[in-house]
């Protein structure tokens, strides 16, 4: 099952880096070229896009709307399940009131020669959340996308589905209605990324695109970026888990098992300093995957990209976590605290043998949109701080310019940039 790894082993953090930069290449080659795709929808609009829907689908659909009218959402929201309805709006409150704490305020500093420093904050005006269909059809995104940018301020959000001549998820146009999407579109792929980034006759160009989707939604963000602000491009999903001798091996099978079912490019990894907790762990997967509904995926993400890792100290297990930088961390440890102390790299960490991952997916409240592929050692989670611009004002008085200038002049000319000198000398001139 999960294959084996010693941190006794010589060079073993080299090896794991290697194991897990393989992983990287990977989905690289995974990449696929989107450019054509981009550019026909940049010249052609709707026209465009209707085309790669009817390719890419293979159906003939009737109708060439690309957007819901209020109507239909309000048809299709009152369609839900009555429990599937109170699940959303009890996440909703959650993930609403855990962001609403993330405050980001504007604050003034004045210094010796009364010069106003100070920075002020200001929400995006558009933002486009893109929602994947089909089999990952997914209303925790919408949530999870569209709360934190609620909770900055910004005005007007605007989502896309696919739904092109197929039924829609009522669930995600529930949670759209809710979260005051303003449009709603039935369209995916990258040329759903091409009509949020250049607009068209139905969509509505926007100045940020958020949300995860297959390769040709990553590539299509990636190719974006610059005329348009993105979130990240997110890769297969990961889940690391930290568990010891005292730790549930059903338990800890079923979190690694939540992340394989994802996709078949997900990795799960198991870290524990006790060799037959592991064993254990092997057992528990093989039972619960035989009943599996995706079992295929989940089998063949675990067989691929499945570790064990067996460390027999603090130190390893730490430098092992701070090495694969995890998209969700688990810790179901004795020494919880030792060990969170340490931990530089990681998306989001759960803690205890009651916090499991599949908790932080859906109600917990913390954004479950997590760099992934390693990106943990230096980028963060989705937070409402991506959804706001933060503006320098610089005020400097007469007496600033006079104390300050000469320095700058210094500076300036010192990188052979007279102009910059010269506006400041142009200030210090005593008038006639």
């Amino acid at each position: 099952m999960l294959k084996f790894f010693n941190t006794n082993q010589q060079s073993f953090l080299k090896k794991l880096d290697a194991i897990l930069s393989k992983r990287k290449l990977e989905q690289k080659k995974r990449s696929v070229n989107i450019k054509k795709i981009l550019l026909d929808v940049k010249n052609q609009g709707d026209k465009a896009i209707i085309k790669y829907e009817l390719k890419f689908s293979k159906i003939k659909s009737k109708s060439k709307r690309l957007i819901f009218t209020k109507d239909e959402i309000n048809k299709i929201s009152k369609s839900i399940d009555k429990n599937l309805k109170k699940s959303i709006d009890l996440a909703y409150v959650r993930i609403k009131r855990f962001h609403s704490k993330q405050k980001f305020t504007s604050y003034r500093f004045i210094d010796n020669y009364k010069n106003n420093l100070s920075y002020k904050h200001t929400p995006i005006d558009k933002v486009g959340v893109y929602v994947p269909g089909g089999t990952a059809s997914y209303p925790s995104t919408v949530l999870m996308n569209c709360i934190p940018a609620m909770v900055a301020g910004v005005k007007n959000i605007y989502l896309t589905t696919p739904a092109f001549g197929t039924k829609v998820n009522p669930a995600i146009v529930y949670a759209a209605k809710k979260c005051g999407v303003k449009e709603i579109y039935k369209t995916g792929g990258a040329q759903s990324i091409a009509g949020f980034t250049y607009g068209t006759k139905t969509f509505t160009k926007v100045d940020k695109i958020v949300g995860p989707g297959n390769a040709f939604v990553a590539a299509a963000k990636k190719e974006v970026y610059g005329d348009v602000g993105i979130d990240m491009v997110a890769g297969p999903s990961e889940v690391t888990i930290v568990a010891d001798k005292y730790s549930n091996p059903t338990w800890i099978a079923s979190d690694l098992i939540a992340q394989a079912e994802h996709d078949m490019f997900a990795q799960s990894i198991l870290i524990s300093n006790s060799k037959d907790l592991i064993s254990s762990v092997n057992l528990k997967l093989k039972e619960q995957l035989h009943n599996l509904p995706k079992k295929k995926i989940a089998s063949t993400s675990i067989k691929n990209y499945g570790l064990a890792i067996y460390a027999n100290n603090q130190n390893k297990i730490i430098d092992s976590i701070n090495t694969i930088a995890p998209e969700h961390l688990e810790i179901d440890f004795k020494d919880t605290k030792k060990i969170l102390k340490k931990i530089k790299n990681a998306g989001s960490i759960f803690i205890g043998k009651f916090s499991p991952e599949a908790i932080g997916d859906y109600i917990a409240g913390p954004n479950h949109v997590l760099p992934t592929s390693g990106s943990a050692k230096f980028s963060s989670g989705l937070s409402v701080s991506d959804f706001l611009k933060r503006h320098s004002l610089i005020k400097i008085t007469k007496t600033g310019i006079e104390r300050l200038g000469p320095s700058v002049i210094n500076l300036a000319q010192h990188e052979n940039l007279d102009g910059h000198a010269n506006s400041i000398k142009m200030r210090l001139k005593k008038e006639n």
